[in-house]
């Protein structure tokens, strides 16, 4: 019996950044989302006869089941690898391990919520995509989902003014480098003193604006809010696999909860959140469940959209997505 056909040296598809997608990857793969959310995408399989390893180290609950599901219903057989399954525990190196990987299965999706580095290592091989499912400085696929649930909610992504509240962090980091690659986007970040996004990452988010039509503001307060926002977006405050420095830091967030107040400004704006979520401290129960939120819509559309990754990495775009 022969494995399936691999991909041509060189031709690997790996998504560990957002900024490893090209704006033609970005596109398709979010306009392939919004099809499998609507069932127009056809009853292909195209990872029939494939393998993906599911590695996580952290927990989780959308992006695992996502991806496991959504490979299943591509056609392909799955591998789950816990927190203490490898032989990283026992010191053999991420290539090593990558290169064995690489041999078995097409593609590994992985959550180390650990330093991305650790993800290039595993992809240093020509044989196997590796994605990365949540890394500490950036989380793709979820900005990946949130882009495929506007686009089904509102038909486009251009133009559209979103806010978000709260902490910098991986979610916020992958939507900024993502929503500043569509024309004439705005996002108002409203970060905390001392947890807005990255440096580097605001510097790269805006030179992408720059060079378009899209633009990206960040402030660490939440007076004088421009109004007209088609989105407003939050996150928990505790992150997974993070600790915050200010012991008082739960008073440095509190001015940042999501509350019905955002909306005097945005009376049609939906409200959405990448979950989990604490009710009374990131946003209140009243926004979380209340006629504006999109948020389980949004949790959803992970798998649809982690099966639109997964089809990038073995298909390459697809045409007409």
């Amino acid at each position: 019996m022969t494995g399936p056909a691999r991909s041509p040296r060189g031709s690997v598809r790996h998504l560990i950044s957002i900024n490893d997608l090209t704006d033609e990857d970005l596109r398709s793969i979010v306009a392939r989302g919004a099809r499998f959310r609507a069932g127009t995408a056809g009853p292909e399989r195209p990872l029939a006869g494939d393998v993906v390893g599911i590695y996580f180290r952290k927990t989780s609950t959308r992006t695992r089941t996502a991806f496991s599901s959504g490979a299943l219903r591509l056609g392909a057989q799955i591998v789950s690898y816990g927190p203490d399954d490898l032989q990283l525990n026992t010191g053999e190196t991420h290539e090593d391990t990558g290169a064995v990987m690489s041999r078995m299965l097409e593609v590994l999706v992985a959550r180390t919520a650990a330093d991305p580095g650790e993800l290039r290592m595993l992809a240093a091989q020509d044989r196997m995509s590796v994605v990365n499912a949540m890394s500490a400085d950036e989380h793709p696929t979820q900005a990946l989902t949130d882009l495929t649930t506007l686009l089904g909610h509102f038909g486009r992504i251009d133009g559209l003014r979103v806010l978000y509240v709260g902490e910098g962090n991986n979610t916020a980091t992958a939507l900024a480098l993502a929503l500043t690659r569509y024309a004439g986007t705005h996002l108002e970040v409203r970060t905390p003193p001392g947890y807005g996004l990255p440096d580097e990452i605001r510097a790269t988010a805006s030179a992408q604006a720059a060079r378009g039509t899209a633009t990206l503001c960040e402030r660490h307060d939440m007076v004088d809010l421009p109004g007209n926002f088609d989105v407003v977006y939050t996150t928990r405050w505790q992150t997974t696999g993070t600790s915050k420095p200010d012991p008082n830091w739960r008073e440095i967030f509190a001015p940042f909860q999501v509350t019905t107040a955002l909306w005097a400004g945005s009376p049609n704006a939906i409200f959405m959140h990448d979950l989990p979520a604490h009710r009374g401290e990131e946003v209140t129960a009243e926004v979380l469940d209340g006629p504006a939120s999109i948020a389980f819509d949004q949790a959803e559309n992970k798998m649809h959209s982690a099966m639109a990754v997964l089809e990038w990495c073995r298909r390459g775009p697809v045409a007409g997505s």
